[in-house]
């Protein structure tokens, strides 16, 4: 669509599959998980093709058909990167985003980038449904948990973003050139108190009213609010500080930079690019790929097709689609 973004057209690159027999499906699916050598192709022309909504009905004719769960025949069946990409298909969003939020928390030391992902970009609804799925996943507290598993400032904006409670849709003027105020001081002056009032401001204030007080910041301190966080502060707190501003000023630009961040200075972070892809793949992973594409000259599709390979790149080469300009 171009600079179709820009108008709030807002789209991902996985749409329902217009003929859907999800019988058909799980018949074929069975067939390619039972047989001696597992059919990955099927697996990902099958389940790449069909939205998370369809797949969940996939997964039911296929208990109806076969007795078993999906799900488990493929953790039990596939392996590597791969599996990961194709289980992270059959979550729900919600499901998803807990699984990876749990999984980050509970493995050998907390993976901080997948929850400063996840709860700095997530909406108040979608942390409402994420904490839900968590507790009926892992008879587990998500709030409970970052508040075990992280510290200081970090942990306490994290805690803030976790209640999701922001104002939605409600701008001041008057009130943005004092919250601006008061960010410009917590860069000065940095103390406990300081930090704490900077992060209620980032969590609590709806992105409209955000707008406002970012542009007022810009005024009053001649300097863009995210140069001003990275000079003043450091560490996970100042990571996901600058998480939240990137996403208030726009989403597809921030998971655009994660993925090119996850790609080139990680040397190709698995977990962070099947997140994102699999994440994103019905909301705004087309967006993603305009301003990663506007942004780094090279497309998403290019990237991965180049540092991945196998059944893997197949994988998520299909979930990132591509326009013929990007291959």
């Amino acid at each position: 669509i171009g600079g179709g973004s820009y108008l709030g057209i807002i789209q991902g690159t996985i749409l329902p599959a217009p003929t859907f027999d999800p019988v058909m499906d799980a018949q074929v699916l069975g067939g390619a998980l039972q047989g001696m050598d597992c059919d990955k192709d099927v697996l990902i022309n099958i389940l790449t093709q069909r939205c998370n909504a369809q797949r969940l009905m996939i997964a039911e004719a296929y208990r109806n058909m076969y007795g078993r769960d999906l799900l488990l025949d493929l953790k039990e069946t596939l392996s590597g990167h791969f599996k990961e990409v194709m289980v992270g298909l059959m979550y729900p969003p919600a499901s998803y985003d807990a699984h990876e939020l749990w999984h980050a928390m509970k493995g050998a030391g907390t993976e901080e980038n997948c929850l400063i992902d996840i709860l700095a970009s997530r909406s108040n609804g979608e942390i409402f449904q994420m904490k839900e799925a968590y507790l009926m996943q892992y008879d587990s507290d998500l709030l409970q948990d970052i508040d075990s598993e992280t510290s200081g400032h970090f942990r306490d904006t994290l805690m803030n973003l976790a209640q999701g409670t922001r104002q939605e849709g409600y701008a001041d003027p008057v009130m943005a050139a004092q919250d601006a105020m008061v960010i410009w001081e917590a860069c000065q002056q940095k103390t406990g108190e300081h930090k704490n009032m900077l992060q209620m401001i980032l969590c609590n204030k709806s992105y409209q009213q955000l707008w406002m007080v970012f542009q007022e910041f810009q005024n009053i301190s001649g300097q863009d609010i995210v140069d001003a966080i990275n000079q003043c502060y450091d560490g996970y707190f100042q990571e996901l500080l600058v998480a939240i501003v990137l996403c208030v000023r726009d989403k597809a630009s921030y998971f655009a930079y994660r993925l090119y961040n996850a790609i080139h200075e990680l040397g190709f972070h698995n977990k962070t690019v099947i997140r994102i892809l699999v994440a994103r793949s019905e909301i705004d992973l087309l967006n993603i790929r305009q301003r990663y594409k506007e942004r780094y000259g090279k497309s998403l599709f290019h990237d991965i097709k180049h540092f991945s390979s196998g059944h893997y790149e197949s994988a998520l080469l299909a979930i990132c689609a591509g326009d013929a300009e990007d291959y």
